[in-house]
């Protein structure tokens, strides 16, 4: 697989993170706040220019309130095109 922002898995990654922060009625910089980040660091993981690490992608989990666990086995299960 490339290692790249824009292939399928990392589209649907993002996509699926943009999904949670949407769905928990959070801004941007609300998740930026609660996570200890600026809020370009948000907008640029969820529009792809740029990825998030292990530990940034804890920390966002933890801001927007679901199970890192669970989000990663959904990630995995789902089919991509």
């Amino acid at each position: 697989m490339a290692k790249t922002i824009h292939s399928p898995k990392h589209i649907k990654l993002r996509t699926m993170l943009r999904a949670e922060r949407k769905k928990r009625k959070l801004t941007q910089h609300q998740v930026a706040a609660k996570a200890g980040f600026y809020k370009s660091i948000v907008t640029k993981y969820e529009t792809g220019e740029r990825r998030l690490d292990m530990v940034e992608f804890l920390a966002v989990a933890k801001a927007i309130g679901f199970d890192p666990h669970g989000f990663i086995d959904t990630l995995e299960e789902e089919q991509l095109p």
